[in-house]
């Protein structure tokens, strides 16, 4: 549970910050200017997409934290069987680590009205996350190949279950990056594609945090983590 209690901490940081950037002590009776945004203050009222993204987020992360802290529960049980990580899982992570950076600089891009650069920062972040899948495909028929099969011990069906999820959630968002890029191939304005731009940045970004501790959770580097906050929380 204490992963559950360590997320909705973050979550509740998190959402502070966004409530103090909303001005909750304005007087909407003196403002002045256009209803959508809070003149001289820079604030600005969210995209209903990026809102949707947030709560989507916020689902994603409860899950995954659940997975987490399933994880780390069934791991102390006496018939659970550590399995090994393949190697290539580091190669997946490197290649995931590049597709984030292709959607960062998609988004630097569109920010500066760069055409050309959104275009080549789509296709490569695509390119690097279906890299990723594969490689992911192909640790797994390692893994089978070596013996490890998805019901014949309870950590290898978490490995298999948590990796799946985790792939699901990328394919989904390379729809929408498939979008995306079909848009821009097609000739929309910027003003037409920047706010997709952006969507899609912040949730390769999150897959990417997302991934990052689930691979320290099944190569165990998270254990000590999870004891200090553990102490923590009892």
């Amino acid at each position: 549970m204490s992963a559950i209690i360590l997320f909705m901490a973050v979550i509740a940081v998190i959402v502070g910050w966004w409530l103090s950037q909303q001005r909750l002590m304005a007087k909407p009776w003196l403002e002045e200017g256009s209803i959508d945004d809070f003149p001289g203050t820079g604030a600005m009222t969210l995209p209903a997409a990026k809102i949707g993204l947030g709560v989507f987020l916020a689902v994603a992360g409860s899950l995954f934290a659940l997975f987490t802290s399933a994880y780390s529960m069934r791991m102390n049980m006496v018939d659970w069987r550590a399995m090994p990580v393949p190697g290539l899982l580091w190669f997946n992570t490197g290649v995931l680590v590049l597709s984030s950076i292709a959607l960062q600089r998609a988004y630097v891009a569109a920010r500066r009205d760069n055409m050309n650069g959104v275009i080549v920062g789509l296709c490569a972040g695509g390119a690097s996350a279906v890299t990723f899948l594969v490689g992911q495909l192909l640790a797994w028929q390692q893994l089978r190949a070596a013996g490890y099969f998805v019901a014949s011990n309870p950590a290898n069906s978490f490995f298999y279950m948590i990796t799946a999820a985790h792939g699901l959630h990328l394919m989904g968002g390379l729809v929408a990056l498939g979008r995306t890029t079909a848009k821009v191939w097609r000739g929309a304005e910027m003003p037409q594609v920047r706010l997709s731009v952006e969507l899609c940045t912040i949730y390769w970004h999150f897959l990417l945090l997302v991934w990052l501790v689930l691979l320290g959770l099944l190569t165990g580097w998270t254990d000590d983590f999870v004891d200090i906050c553990r102490r923590l929380l009892t």
